[in-house]
């Protein structure tokens, strides 16, 4: 880290606003995630969620970060948002409006945002009539109702509700993107997942307490929990490096070029994007199925839970797709071997323009194989035993794999904010000593 550590992020006047300003807005999600939505009878709710734990239900409040558990006015989560995003991508590569604007830079960029939070509003909506007609059939243990006045007047205030809450934290992610540090939908369900830490290892102690695990199963889980981190952290730092020459070029009397680099290509370039997606797709007609009392639908709703074989095969196949539609989205080897060509690079032994594109092109396939691969084995195998041995989702291989990988991106983006801070500092006292 440069300039000392982490400790001098706070001497670095835009770092600390920035830190200080994510955090913040951080923790009005944290306080809306406590704010009950109306009409609801809170008791006989915790009741219904008490038999729901292990189920789609339990997964998807670990990404609500306990919201959807308490039935707040933040229950349906950053969810239609990540899956509105995914729509509207999918649609930029069919429509072509759409890839105009995609490649109209940052009005472009802006125009599909608006669609985006368009499109969020109304799967909120969607989302919102399932659950309200989902909450007046859902009943405690006990037989008491969760819907103290069920009706028309119950239903639209609840869609209002859901709807309202999901914008106010699409609004709070793109905040904390833009004026803050890190990405801010990540952060979201980072914080999520990590508030929730602290009750799931209770319940974890509990269970050991009561004999339901076994402390050699204890530690077991936590030998596999650091294995699994520690495989991550590899992973996710390490890069394909290509080696690039640039040739030398004469302009005037001086000579510019000649130097040796590499283009740094990542095993697990899309990062934490194609869980998430894969989460958000499943969830989405899954999650209305548990709570629309329709046999058919409850029927698919238990063919969708964490650990059963139809589930997990879906999760991988959404996984390698998404693993390969964000890297071409977000990763052109055509734009990178233009560019390199322009400024006079090459890959030694490749020629430049077509050859050089179709050479990265290749690389970043088989990179994006092994990526894919990864990040399946990390998210499906360590919950299907987790889901076996009744341990809280907050341990499986997704939420650790976005805990980790939102941290190293977070920290990744403070030490580019530092590095800059830096040499800022670097350059302004070489032009002083220079006027000296």
């Amino acid at each position: 880290m440069v300039g000392g550590g982490f400790q001098n992020i706070f001497k670095i006047p835009e770092l600390k606003r920035r830190v200080l300003f994510t955090l913040a807005l951080l923790f009005v999600y944290r306080i809306g995630v406590h704010v009950p939505t109306p009409g609801i009878d809170s008791v006989a709710l915790a009741g219904f969620f008490e038999r729901a734990k292990g189920t789609l239900l339990g997964l998807f409040d670990m990404f609500s970060g306990g919201a959807l558990e308490q039935m707040s006015v933040f229950a349906l989560g950053i969810m239609p948002y990540i899956s509105a995003s995914i729509i509207i991508q999918l649609l930029t590569v069919v429509i072509p409006h759409l890839e105009r604007l995609s490649k109209e830079g940052e009005q472009g960029r802006k125009k599909i945002t608006q669609y985006t939070r368009y499109g969020t509003v109304v799967l909120s909506v969607i989302q919102g009539f399932g659950i309200s007609f989902g909450l007046e059939s859902m009943t405690s243990p006990g037989g008491a109702p969760v819907v103290i006045v069920p009706g028309w007047g119950f239903r639209v205030m609840t869609v209002i509700t859901l709807t309202a809450g999901t914008a106010f934290i699409m609004w709070l992610g793109e905040q904390i993107t833009e004026r803050g540090i890190g990405n801010g939908i990540s952060l979201i369900i980072f914080a999520g997942i990590v508030a929730n830490m602290p009750a799931a290892m209770g319940n974890t102690f509990r269970l050991m307490s009561t004999g339901e695990m076994g402390i050699f199963m204890v530690f077991i889980l936590l030998a596999l929990m650091v294995a699994v981190v520690g495989i991550i952290v590899f992973i996710e730092q390490g890069q394909r490096r290509i080696p690039v020459q640039y040739a030398k070029r004469v302009v005037g009397r001086r000579m510019y070029g000649g130097q040796s680099t590499h283009l740094p290509l990542k095993i697990n370039q899309s990062g934490v994007i194609p869980p998430i997606f894969a989460s958000s797709i499943i969830m989405f007609p899954a999650t209305l199925a548990s709570f629309i009392k329709v046999p058919w639908m409850q029927t698919v709703a238990n063919s969708m839970r964490p650990g059963n074989v139809i589930y997990e095969l879906l999760f991988v196949a959404f996984i390698f797709f998404f693993c390969y539609f964000y890297t071409a989205v977000t990763f052109n080897p055509v734009d990178v071997a233009e560019n390199m060509k322009k400024h006079g690079g090459y890959i030694p032994g490749i020629r430049p323009g077509k050859r050089t594109a179709d050479y990265i092109d290749r690389v970043l396939t088989r990179l994006t194989l092994g990526g894919a691969i990864y990040v399946s084995i990390i998210c499906v195998l360590p919950s299907m035993l987790m889901t076996k041995f009744n341990v809280p989702f907050y341990f499986g291989g997704t939420a650790l794999l976005i805990v980790v990988g939102v941290a190293i991106d977070t920290v990744s983006q403070i030490e580019s904010h530092m590095i800059t801070r830096h040499y800022e500092g670097f350059l302004k006292k070489g032009s002083v000593k220079g006027r000296r």
